[in-house]
């Protein structure tokens, strides 16, 4: 391949505007893709000495920008589910609070009442098991209960991912008209 020399005086004229229309189709921001395209000469000015010439200047500055664009989206999804969210649930307005913070029941806080129930549904759930057709309930435990991969199933059942799949959808179908009538 042939070696490739950098000239950023150029870049702009060059590359700016194909930078920009590769940015734009993924950012969808026009203000976000021009800071995007500038960043990327920015860094591709201080990493100049890291260019080995084996790519052309336009392959090396889209290798860049895509970094650029895959940091950009890391950035805004690294905030999401950050807000917090207080609102009034009760008629008294001396009860603000977090809702979900005094509402939710602790994972840790388990009654006896509780831990019957858990008992009662997970003998209603083998009880169901043992309903169903041998294959099926073999590769309905292997896969949900033990959780199993695909693979290892199929080899030790001697069966295909394709026919894995249609057994545990019936078994599934078949367990949740079981559990309808003997748990709900």
């Amino acid at each position: 391949m042939a070696n490739h020399q950098l000239n950023p005086n150029n870049w702009i004229d060059l590359y700016s505007d194909y930078l920009f229309n590769y940015t734009i189709s993924r950012v969808n921001d026009r203000a976000m893709a021009q800071d995007l395209v500038s960043e990327t000469f920015l860094a591709g000015l201080k990493s100049m000495n890291n260019f080995k010439g084996e790519a052309s200047e336009r392959t090396w500055l889209v290798s860049i920008l895509k970094r650029k664009i895959i940091d950009y989206y890391r950035k805004i999804n690294s905030n999401k589910g950050k807000a917090e969210v207080r609102m009034t649930y009760n008629n008294d307005s001396e009860s603000e609070g977090d809702w979900l913070e005094e509402r939710v029941a602790d994972p840790f806080d388990k009654t006896a009442e509780d831990k019957l129930e858990n008992t009662e549904l997970g003998n209603a759930i083998y009880d169901c098991l043992s309903k169903l057709p041998e294959k099926q309930a073999e590769v309905f435990k292997m896969k949900t209960i033990l959780g199993y991969d695909t693979e290892t199933i199929c080899n030790e059942l001697n069966i295909t991912p394709s026919n894995l799949w249609v057994l545990i959808h019936r078994a599934r179908t078949a367990l949740a008209d079981c559990m309808e009538e003997n748990w709900f």
